[in-house]
């Protein structure tokens, strides 16, 4: 049962629509979520070979087409209770941050082609900061449906494959900089990482917002002002956020006579060949994949200083 093609006319060929496909899933008899564009294929679950001293969640490994794949059982992921695998059971095969990872599930639901407004992100009575898996509710046909943030559980089962704060250590000391960013990232977990890495690599003027939606009204209300370059020199957006991603934001700011003129860059796990050429259409200065901070700050002091330089006249 392999995944819809990417490459048929659809959704995930369109630029900047502010939409999402989302494939259904079923675990311990909920509904929950992934974004289409992290899944490589559905394939029957398979015997899997146990690893010694890994994770509880991780069963172990299995070796489809030559290609060592992790599989994580989502149902002790979420209960922390050991249940009995079913002979019809499911591994979803994903492909983010360069990994592929396949998590075992107990059916596929469907999928739904529907607004990021119709996402919303858990209030605080069931999501506790950092804790929360969750990264948003979807309101699907008559389904309540919860998006699972799949880059948190990789991270929490292997912290080794999300940013790592040795890669800035090893760019030695940096000057201050106090050059305006605007950071558009939903996931609390993440948001504080790639903050306290910039932060670290000598950026100290950074104003976060945790979806599209909130970094485009804070960016419209500020677009007329006479000092807008004083305001904001660069934007970095992750892609998947509730109420407006990534692509839509670059698009809006591309499409802006004045914003346009401030450099873009989407740091998203997404980024492959199909989403960079996406990516490009909009009006992206850069994209690059988590968890590569080192990379980002890199570019981020080639594209500050390009902007200064060439400042665009108030």
């Amino acid at each position: 049962m392999a995944k819809k093609d990417k490459n048929k006319e659809g959704i995930l060929l369109e630029s900047g629509t502010n939409e999402i496909e989302v494939m259904k899933f079923r675990v311990l008899g909920e509904f929950y979520g992934i974004n289409v564009a992290k899944v490589q294929e559905i394939i029957m679950s398979e015997k899997v070979k146990p690893m010694p001293h890994a994770n509880p969640a991780v069963e172990g490994i299995f070796k489809p087409r030559d290609t060592l794949i992790t599989v994580i059982n989502l149902a002790y992921y979420l209960s922390g209770e050991r249940i009995e695998n079913g002979p019809r059971d499911l591994f979803i095969v994903t492909n983010f941050n360069r990994m592929t990872v396949a998590f075992r599930v107990q059916s596929i639901e469907g999928i739904s082609r529907i607004s990021w407004k119709d996402i919303q992100k858990p209030d605080k009575t069931i999501s506790n900061g950092d804790e929360s898996v969750a990264t948003g509710i979807a309101q699907c046909e008559d389904q309540l449906v919860t998006i699972l943030d799949f880059e948190k559980i990789v991270a929490e089962i292997a912290p080794e494959t999300t940013i790592q704060m040795s890669e800035i250590e090893e760019l030695g000391d940096r000057p201050l900089c106090d050059c305006p960013i605007v950071i558009a990232e939903d996931s609390i977990l993440l948001r504080r990482m790639i903050d306290d890495s910039l932060e670290r690599a000598g950026f100290t003027n950074l104003r976060d917002f945790t979806n599209g939606q909130e970094a485009w009204d804070y960016l419209s209300s500020i677009k007329d002002a006479p000092n807008l370059y004083d305001e904001v020199n660069l934007v970095i957006t992750d892609i998947e956020m509730p109420e407006m991603d990534g692509h839509r934001l670059t698009k809006l700011i591309k499409t802006d006579p004045r914003l346009k003129k401030i450099p873009v860059v989407i740091f998203s796990s997404l980024i492959d060949e199909q989403m960079r050429k996406k990516g490009k259409e909009l009006g992206a200065d850069e994209q690059l994949t988590k968890p590569e901070i080192g990379h980002l700050v890199m570019i981020l002091d080639e594209l500050l200083a390009k902007f200064i330089q060439n400042k665009p006249e108030e």
